[in-house]
């Protein structure tokens, strides 16, 4: 187990103000010593620290926690700023999002059929034979495939979660996720808790989505239905990489033109806003740099400042 006093400080307060978000975080604390401060206002901070600690020695399952001020917390895109996750609960390799660099996000249905789960896995294992690291969100469908394929080609995964470590989402992939935690992968969340509501647990998803396309230097999409047309959660992943100004990709053929699964590809290739992707276009795909990052340890810097207008 690792965590750190400010870390501590942070869980705190979280739960004295009842924080569930990042926006409603980094509207209140801008620097390790605003949330020192802040918690210090709500008193009795050596008992609310001890509570957390023990919250953390009595978790049902293994568990690190690394906040925005900590060293080892990821450089953030510097297009994020108020969506910058501000705690992150881990098992596995925390190093792997610390460069977007070295990260791919692939995302998709949770109804591939054979043929487009093939397909997928030929595009995530050339991504992995060139060195990236696969980002997904342990769903069904392709996102499973994806980190599957990657782990059986020798390549290390990152899931990101929409809950907590001690309740893995879906319970069908309870077993993945444990081969990408003792595999040299990473299992991340910004979520301690269980959602208090529908509501919330709705906004976790959306939540992690955004944060597939924040620890990567592009988004892969392997197939979707369009907007309306059926399941499209992967277009919030695909717009969140439009706001950082990431490179989106999407897998298409002429020959997938009207097939409805592929109907949110389609709407992406055909408005420009993502280029096709097939196996022999992984290695343009390989040599895209990083996005402008910023580190963030130290609080939050003029760049990201998240009350400019």
């Amino acid at each position: 187990m690792k965590f750190s006093e400010i870390s501590l400080y942070v869980m705190a307060l979280c739960t004295s103000r009842h924080i569930r978000f990042a926006s409603q975080f980094w509207r209140l604390c801008r620097t390790p010593e605003d949330v020192m401060r802040a918690l210090g206002e709500d008193g009795n901070v050596p008992e609310r620290l001890e509570r957390e600690k023990n919250r953390l020695l009595d978790y049902p399952t293994e568990i690190n926690v690394t906040c925005a001020f900590d060293g080892d917390f990821p450089s953030i895109n510097a297009r994020a700023r108020g969506d910058i996750p501000f705690i992150l609960f881990y098992r596995g390799d925390i190093a792997l999002i610390k460069d977007a660099a070295d990260n791919v996000a692939v995302i998709g249905t949770t109804s591939p059929t054979p043929e487009i789960e093939e397909r997928e896995e030929e595009i995530v294992a050339a991504l992995t034979g060139g060195g990236m690291n696969i980002v997904s969100g342990l769903a069904i469908g392709c996102d499973s495939r994806a980190h599957s394929t990657c782990l059986d080609a020798g390549g290390k995964t990152v899931a990101i979660l929409p809950g907590p470590l001690s309740n893995i989402y879906p319970a069908c992939n309870r077993g993945q996720a444990e081969k990408i935690a003792c595999g040299g992968g990473l299992l991340v969340t910004e979520y301690i808790d269980e959602a208090e509501s529908k509501r919330e647990a709705v906004t976790r998803f959306i939540q992690r989505d955004r944060l597939q396309a924040l620890f990567s230097k592009a988004v892969a999409l392997i197939a979707s239905f369009s907007v309306g047309r059926g399941g499209s959660g992967s277009r919030h992943a695909m717009e969140y990489a439009g706001k950082l100004s990431l490179p989106r990709y999407a897998m298409f053929s002429q020959g997938d033109a009207g097939e409805k699964l592929f109907g949110l590809n389609a709407d992406y290739i055909e408005s420009g806003r993502a280029l096709p992707l097939d196996p022999e276009g992984v290695p343009r795909l390989i040599a895209l740099g990083a996005p402008p990052c910023a580190d963030i340890s130290g609080g939050l810097p003029v760049q990201l400042d998240i009350f400019r207008p």
